[in-house]
């Protein structure tokens, strides 16, 4: 695979785990049934966005000289992150808030 193929289903798999993350602290934490849904969401997707930047700068020196363009790094698979990890986040926070 090229390099942007790999880090765009890195950065599916990173949503996927994200997402996981998330769930897991509101149930550490307990705050899925003490907190509103608009909050525990927020705090998700500020989880996300710190995780997406990480992943950005461990990312960066790997493939600086494999592409042609460095903002790719950045742009590239930054849909199905989002994605990945609101698709996960709803169908997790369903299953455990209704349980």
């Amino acid at each position: 695979m090229k390099p942007l193929e790999t880090l765009y289903w890195l950065r599916f798999v990173l949503g996927i785990v994200a997402a996981i993350v998330c769930i897991g602290y509101g149930l550490a934490t307990n705050t899925i049934s003490m907190v509103s849904d608009f909050n525990i969401f927020m705090r998700g997707l500020a989880f996300a966005i710190i995780v997406y930047i990480i992943s950005y700068y461990l990312i960066k020196p790997r493939l600086l000289l494999k592409v042609e363009k460095p903002q790719k790094i950045l742009m590239t698979g930054i849909g199905i992150y989002f994605l990945s990890w609101l698709v996960f986040w709803i169908l997790l926070y369903t299953i455990i808030a209704t349980a």
